[in-house]
């Protein structure tokens, strides 16, 4: 089963691809975690891809197809994958489908979580993440034990400068107008799914009630 998480920045797709992925054994490709690790390591790719992501931008569609291509075709392509963060523009999803086609796969679903704007820029606002073992913690939902400190290995968290409210909001913006297209375009290909995300609970049993004829 090959499936894509569609929302807005904040939505859940990390989340919710990570709990498909601990049912299904499908392997869980998140193109921003990768975009990370390409900037942590000072790659090329990396270097050229904060300067966009620092200013809450796209990395180019060129940059972006180029790197997932090259973690799909390291898959085994026959089990599946779930993409979390890919595609982002129409051009990335046809260059996806062409990608698929060319292998003899298709997409099974294109989950779009579904939330209101003004809740995922409080809970991007909201959020932490430690330099060190890249633990992830909210303000409000998931604060640590002792403020500023990784439960997990006391090291330092920090708000990413794509987690600033000014920023958030320009991506916010700038995604939903993509986002529409992208739902359109699967929306026609009939392999659009829609789960609400306002209320953090529940999201996953939303999912599976869709789609589990297939989990």
């Amino acid at each position: 089963m090959n499936l894509i998480l569609l929302g807005l920045p904040g939505a859940g797709k990390g989340t919710q691809a990570k709990l498909i992925s601990r049912e299904t054994g499908l392997p869980h490709i998140a193109t921003g975690d990768i975009f990370r690790r390409l900037i942590d390591e000072g790659t090329p790719l990396g270097k050229k891809a904060k300067q966009y992501i620092d200013r809450g931008e796209l990395v180019p569609d060129e940059d972006t197809i180029k790197m997932v291509k090259k973690y799909l075709l390291e898959l085994d392509l026959a089990k599946g994958f779930i993409l979390d963060g890919f595609p982002r523009t129409l051009q990335q999803a046809k260059a996806l489908t062409d990608f698929l086609n060319g292998a003899g796969k298709k997409l099974d679903f294109a989950i779009y979580i579904k939330v209101a704007s003004n809740r995922l820029v409080k809970r991007l606002s909201g959020r932490r993440v430690c330099l060190e073992c890249g633990a992830s913690y909210h303000l409000e939902f998931n604060p640590p034990l002792k403020e500023g400190i990784c439960d997990k290995c006391g090291s330092k968290l920090i708000q990413r400068s794509d987690d600033q409210e000014e920023t958030i909001r320009h991506r916010i913006q700038a995604h939903a107008k993509r986002l529409k297209k992208l739902i359109d375009y699967y929306r026609k290909r009939d392999i659009l799914v829609t789960v609400q995300g306002d209320s953090i609970d529940g999201v996953f049993e939303q999912i599976k009630g869709k789609i589990e004829v297939d989990l």
